[in-house]
């Protein structure tokens, strides 16, 4: 299992940027699939996800601001980020889960100044 995230970088507050992670080794659709985060100081903690049979789930402080997409196909996952916040300056990491395993890319950095 590979996870390769990609599309980090920094942007000014209310802008937008676009995660992309291209997953290898395995098949999409039997995993839950989505991005974690990490800022300075605190716990990774999860950003959005797409459970294997299920619709996607959002953290409560990035509902409305972001949206989470799959392409099977493709064998990416998306993360498009809008209205962001100097608060949502962290790494940012690509996971995948299958019976109760975990895999994490590399993270990309997200940083939002002004």
């Amino acid at each position: 299992v590979q996870l390769q995230a990609s599309g980090g970088g920094s942007v000014q507050p209310g802008g937008s940027l676009r995660l992309s992670c291209t997953a290898s080794g395995f098949v999409l659709d039997y995993y839950a699939i989505g991005w974690y985060r990490q800022a300075p100081g605190k716990e990774r903690e999860l950003v959005a996800e797409i459970p294997a049979d299920g619709s996607a789930n959002y953290a409560d402080f990035v509902k409305g601001r972001f949206a989470i997409s799959k392409d099977a196909v493709r064998r990416t996952v998306a993360l498009q980020m809008n209205s962001l916040s100097p608060e949502d300056t962290a790494v940012y990491y690509c996971h995948a889960r299958f019976r109760g395993r975990d895999y994490w890319g590399r993270g990309t950095q997200v940083t939002v100044s002004s």
